[in-house]
């Protein structure tokens, strides 16, 4: 397969991982350009590498470019997958893909009627303990799906300067859920279709986060299954996704934070069997997903997150919001 060619925008924490995985590991994508509002950083990162650097999205829109990684603040999605569409090149962006259901069904149709990929950073899906978790539910070797038990939490924003955009309530409301919890909410929603329902709430425990440290919520889906969604900020890291089924469980725990990945545990219960536990080795699903992506830009394989499970995603988001708002049930659109 050729390369894709790919801009990123966005060139800090995250953007940055995602820049060292394409121009050391990647066969599938080749980064030709980044934006970066702090030009001259990014110019002293990148020197020697031939990676074009620009202050600007529309600079980095030339016909060289086939598809953009936008790694930028969440309110700035929907104008960006605008301008990208626009200019007819793919996109993958990193989550949430917006902040209102609204904004995701936009975007979404936006690529759909361009005959565009739209991909999303999502790369809890390809971890291999999880696909493999997704791929036995699929078989039915879990029987009818009734409960999801999750939890992604850490400490690391405790120590981040208060201008920090990740830190805005309008920009990262509920606490933890749009850095961490909304990767459990994506599962989720893979697993047990559109969600129904929601309780939620965001509190200050021990810190001044100013839309709190400490997240959960309790969703239930038109099925009728449910699933509680927690996100801590004030915790040291913890990973676990656990899905129950009437005929087995599956529990996956991380090693690590996925910025570094160490590997994963993963118990498992079925059905007339003893619980056994596993151990599963490195690997990185954020480039995993990056290439998915890139397969189906080429038109080798479909992208594995559908629009409609993506729109569920932001509505599911946009409720919780409001749910930590009210204190009250709130229905999902």
């Amino acid at each position: 397969m050729n390369p894709v060619n790919v801009a990123l925008v966005g060139f800090g924490w995250w953007g940055r991982k995602m820049s060292s995985l394409i121009r050391s590991q990647s066969q599938a994508l080749r980064l030709v350009a980044v934006v970066e509002p702090d030009i001259e950083a990014a110019r002293n990162a990148l020197a020697g590498t031939g990676i074009g650097v620009h202050a600007g999205l529309a600079e980095a829109l030339g016909p060289e470019v086939e598809a953009v990684i936008l790694a930028t603040p969440h309110s700035l999605h929907e104008q960006q997958i605008a301008a990208c569409v626009a200019a007819g090149k793919h996109v993958f962006c990193e989550k949430p893909l917006a902040l209102t259901r609204a904004g995701a069904a936009e975007a979404v149709r936006r690529c759909r009627e361009a005959g565009l990929v739209l991909g999303m950073g999502h790369e809890r899906r390809f971890e291999p303990p999880i696909a493999a978790l997704l791929a036995a539910a699929d078989a039915g070797e879990l029987g009818t799906l009734l409960q999801i038990e999750a939890n992604f939490s850490h400490d690391k924003f405790l120590t981040l300067d208060a201008s920090n955009w990740r830190l805005h309530a309008d920009q990262a409301p509920a606490g933890g859920m749009t850095a961490t919890g909304i990767h459990l909410t994506d599962l989720a929603v893979r697993l047990l279709g559109s969600p129904e329902t929601v309780l939620a709430t965001s509190r200050n425990l021990v810190s001044e986060l100013p839309s709190g440290d400490t997240m959960s919520a309790y969703v239930r889906f038109r099925s009728g299954a449910t699933a509680y969604i927690s996100a801590t900020l004030a915790t040291p890291f913890v990973s676990r996704f656990a899905v129950f089924g009437s005929k087995g469980w599956v529990d996956v725990r991380d090693r690590a934070h996925v910025e570094a990945p160490d590997g994963w545990i993963v118990t498992t219960g079925r059905a007339g069997e003893a619980i056994r536990t596993e151990e599963v080795g490195r690997a990185e699903p954020v480039l995993a997903n990056l290439e998915a992506f890139a397969r189906a830009v080429r038109g080798e394989a479909a992208y594995p997150i559908t629009g409609e499970q993506m729109i569920d995603n932001i509505s599911l988001l946009e409720s919780i919001v409001h749910s930590c708002r009210t204190g009250a049930i709130e229905a999902v659109a």
